[in-house]
């Protein structure tokens, strides 16, 4: 198994291998990886040259490699979400588990053919590693799982592109637009375009210019509001959550987020009192561990009672407005008015 970087580094050199197998969670750069493989495959005429596969076709697969290209040199076949990789569980789906047999048994017997006449792109959300046919491709082919990028891949990232469009990003301001947009690539790469294209050649982002053109997540409006409840400013926390719903953000969203964001800092306040791992103790994905610092700043505004009072309240709310008791915002502006009013 190789990372996704490596991968990149190949495509970015025109090195095409005949067979690959992409999963994990981080899904923009697996598409990114697609995007360049057929770029550099060159012309793709559906149905000739270009083949799509997905679970319900998957029985088509071996015939489709076997078919010639008909003016083409190879083709390129792009399997997608084709369950083959699942780890099988008591009851095996009978269907899938002959397809798969025959699909190893072929690719076993054929590596040559595959070399010879495609380039075949496996594309699965998750994939057991103690498969045969993972184990296969990891042989005969490239097998790449994108997890999602720690901070410090982001930030390199995100830096390679402002450099290419010449345009100067701070690390301090790196660490900020995380902080606003998450850390989801996708996101990123819309809302970094932006703020390119405003700071022009040769400019330099600021973070005013984050507050100014990016969309908060609401994971990060919810910081927000905490830091004001954090300093009794119910006014300004009330601001917060009055924009939240001016921008038709659900209020049993907003409700469920805040309750999360709580619950966190109050697993951080034990954590911390207990020494124990605050990134362990908050399952914290690898993108997100630049949130910790964060989480103990908040912590140190709240103690215990007042953290499990709060979570407490926010679960009657829920409970309560569900059964039509109380109507949601009216009830979660009492909570934050109740608790945070000096």
């Amino acid at each position: 198994m190789v990372n996704i970087e490596l991968v990149e580094k190949e495509l970015n050199q025109q090195k095409l291998h005949s067979i690959y197998l992409f999963y994990g969670e981080e899904q923009y750069l697996i598409e990114s990886c697609i995007k360049k493989i057929k770029k550099i495959f060159g012309e793709c005429i559906k149905g000739i040259n270009y083949i799509l596969i997905d679970e319900t076709n998957i029985g088509e697969l071996i015939s489709d490699i076997e078919t010639p290209s008909f003016g083409y040199e190879k083709k390129l076949i792009i399997a997608k979400n084709t369950g083959l990789f699942k780890k099988e569980g008591k009851r095996k789906n009978a269907d899938i588990a002959n397809k798969k047999e025959k699909i190893i048994e072929y690719l076993n017997d054929n590596m040559q053919i595959v070399d010879e006449s495609c380039v075949l792109v496996f594309c699965e959300e998750e994939a057991d590693k103690k498969e045969k046919l993972y184990e296969i491709i990891e042989k005969n082919g490239v097998v790449c799982k994108s997890d999602f990028q720690k901070p410090m891949q982001l930030a390199n990232r995100i830096k390679s592109i402002c450099n290419a469009y010449k345009v100067q990003i701070d690390n301090y301001t790196i660490q900020y637009f995380f902080e606003v947009c998450g850390t989801e690539m996708q996101t990123l790469i819309n809302e970094i375009r932006k703020l390119i294209e405003y700071a022009g050649t040769g400019g330099t982002i600021k973070k005013e210019d984050i507050d100014k053109l990016s969309t908060k997540k609401i994971e990060s409006v919810i910081f927000d509001l905490t830091d004001s409840l954090g300093k009794k400013n119910v006014t300004k926390a009330l601001e917060v959550l009055h924009n939240l719903i001016y921008e038709k953000e659900p209020i049993q969203k907003i409700l469920i987020t805040l309750y999360n964001h709580f619950k966190k800092i109050y697993l951080t306040t034990i954590a911390v009192k207990l020494k124990k791992d605050v990134v362990v103790s908050l399952d914290l994905k690898p993108n997100q561990t630049f949130l910790v610092n964060k989480y103990k700043t908040q912590a140190k505004y709240f103690n215990e009672k007042e953290l499990r009072l709060i979570l407490q309240d926010l679960t009657d709310l829920d409970y309560k407005s569900k059964i039509g008791q109380i109507d949601p915002l009216f009830g979660l502006e009492t909570i934050l008015c109740e608790h945070f009013n000096s």
